[in-house]
């Protein structure tokens, strides 16, 4: 008996417009319509391939959807993979500004408060004995100015009175012809604001998918030079600012410098290594296809400063190479080069190499810049006050190292670098208690949220605990928003008010931190769903103890030092740890 054979997928086999949340499949004649609109009518068509033409893409890889007046498009915060252009009608996006911007509770999310000590304390014997227990009543309040309502097949959330809004909230309009979003798609990063529709509105939303190609074959790069005007006038002078060595910048040498940065992309967006791979420890595919961004012993023409993605920092070792760093979003390469340039008769080569791990965007701010920064901060011109090295270590946020090289590897190869709060278990100290669990079902009423159990490195094991992600794959396909970055802590958490158990975050995580849970009530009684009677399941998972006064309960409880919370982003505490 032969085996059964299927075509191979293709890429646009299922095309974007028949994903819930769209009106109607793109028509021929729509498509037409919308390559007789800028910027689509700037794009030189001539420089697609046969294969993937721009009539195709937008056929495919865009989609039209329309928004009711109130309808959050996207939201301050939530991770997406798509841009928006608008067709008709207006929207409104809210303005940076402290208290004046929309509050979390608007949004869909929900504000977490410590637990008081006497919370705390009765925590001990007034848990529930079911498992995952609700209530009820809570899950079924709705009273706020947000809501949610089903529209072609998917969950949106709503704001029920626009006009107080607009009167409270600092916001701008939008109107035909706008786009927004597109930074956060090509940039894996989250959304800078939330925007809402007023009025009724149609847009365009195209896939990253879309975007990447467009930009890929556009030969005239409208959109590309669209997008990277958009970022340099609106956010590059504030992203530099994140580092102190900008911080202090007069104005005239940051407009200067603004002008004059480079824009970098490596590696493809949709063909980095899996996450899922990368968990595995596929060796083979580590350092070998990591695009490479300085060599070591060129010459400098800037200095690197990561605006998304993750870095390897390498050096020559005998035939081949040892990684002895990396460096993760707002961290710079190439500083101490140039500052040991100006106490030199000829340029300082680079010390090391620095590749990309999967998809990266930098900014190079080019040597004269960067010396005329480096002597403004010192409010002379001359060479001989030139800030020291030891003054430069505390301007700018070095690159993690540890003195294990072989362990440092490990860590990067398996994307374990990604977490802001890693649970690490020093096997040598850890005598198999269970404290840590323990701790962890008190604090969730007797419900733990990680698995004492994963990937063993050297002495160290890494649990099946969430990693607080700096680029959190799990948000992207989240209908509602649940599942989000806690804007006070910047850790990943869920709403379970708005979890509807969709179990797409659950899917993307690759790590296996993320579990569906059935739900009971406080009698112990499953929650059902009233249409089909199937019983509800939500999102389970770590959430550091984000409403224990003490953090995380799983670490206070150790009795023997064995469990630790690790931010691979911090080279200390990566060093603290791992060093010891």
């Amino acid at each position: 008996m032969s085996e059964p054979s299927i075509s191979r997928p293709r890429r646009w086999d299922k095309p974007f417009s028949l994903e819930a949340g769209s009106e109607a499949e793109l028509t021929d004649v729509e498509v037409e319509a919308l390559l007789c609109k800028k910027p689509f009518s700037e794009i030189d068509a001539s420089g697609f391939k046969r294969s993937i033409p721009l009539h195709d893409i937008l056929r495919n890889d865009a989609r039209i959807v329309g928004f009711d007046d109130g309808d959050i498009i996207v939201r301050r915060g939530d991770w997406g993979n798509s841009a928006f252009f608008v067709l008709s009608g207006n929207v409104r996006v809210e303005l940076e500004g402290g208290e004046s911007s929309l509050p979390d509770e608007i949004l869909g999310r929900r504000r977490r408060q410590s637990k008081s000590f006497w919370q705390s304390l009765s925590q001990l014997w007034h848990n529930h004995r079911a498992p995952e227990v609700r209530e009820v009543a809570v899950l079924r309040d709705n009273q706020s100015l947000q809501s949610t309502r089903t529209t072609s097949g998917g969950t949106r959330i709503y704001l029920q009175e626009v006009s107080a809004v607009l009167d409270k909230y600092r916001t701008a309009q939008l109107k035909e012809g706008h786009w927004f979003g597109e930074l956060a798609a090509l940039g894996r990063t989250s959304r800078v604001a939330t925007v809402f529709s007023e009025g009724v509105s149609q847009l365009l939303e195209i896939r990253w998918q879309g975007i990447r190609d467009i930009l890929r074959y556009d030969q005239n790069g409208g959109l590309k030079a669209y997008i990277e005007n958009v970022f340099r006038e609106r956010a590059l002078a504030a992203f530099l600012r994140t580092d102190s060595l900008f911080q202090d910048c007069p104005q005239e040498l940051m407009e200067r410098i603004v002008a004059q940065v480079e824009f970098q992309t490596f590696g493809n967006y949709d063909a980095s290594r899996p996450f899922k791979d990368m968990v595995q420890g596929n060796q083979s595919a580590s350092a070998a296809g990591e695009p490479v961004i300085v060599e070591e012993g060129a010459i400098p023409h800037g200095i690197v400063m990561i605006r998304s993605g993750l870095a390897r920092i390498s050096q020559q070792y005998y035939n081949g190479r040892r990684t002895i760093g990396y460096l993760s979003p707002g961290q710079i390469f190439g500083l101490n080069e140039v500052r040991d340039a100006l106490h030199a008769d000829s340029p300082v080569p680079y010390r090391a190499q620095l590749s990309a791990i999967g998809h990266l965007n930098a900014v190079v701010v080019p040597v004269p810049l960067v010396e005329a920064l480096l002597l403004q901060s010192q409010g002379a011109h001359q060479k001989s006050v030139v800030p020291s090295h030891a003054s430069l270590s505390q301007n700018s946020r070095q690159s993690v190292k540890i003195k294990d090289d072989a362990l440092l590897s490990q860590l990067i190869d398996q994307d374990f670098v990604q977490g802001t709060s890693l649970m690490v278990i020093d096997l040598e100290r850890c005598t198999r208690c269970d404290d840590c669990v323990r701790a962890c079902a008190t604090a969730h009423d007797n419900n733990p949220r990680f698995i004492r159990h994963g990937p063993i490195l050297n002495q160290y094991m890494v649990p099946n605990a969430c990693l607080h992600c700096v680029d959190p794959v799990c948000m992207i396909e989240c209908p509602t928003g649940a599942i989000f970055r806690d804007h006070g802590k910047g850790d990943i958490v869920i709403n379970e008010q708005t979890c509807i158990g969709c179990a797409q975050c659950a899917s993307n995580c690759p790590f296996d931190a993320i579990r569906m849970v059935d739900i009971r009530d406080s009698a112990g009684e499953l929650i059902v769903d009233s249409k089909t009677l199937a019983p509800l399941t939500q999102a389970t998972k770590c959430d550091l103890c984000i409403d224990q006064r003490g953090g995380p309960a799983c670490e206070r409880a150790c009795p023997h030092d064995a469990l630790f919370r690790v931010n691979m982003q911090e080279s200390a505490n990566v060093q603290e740890v791992f060093s010891r």
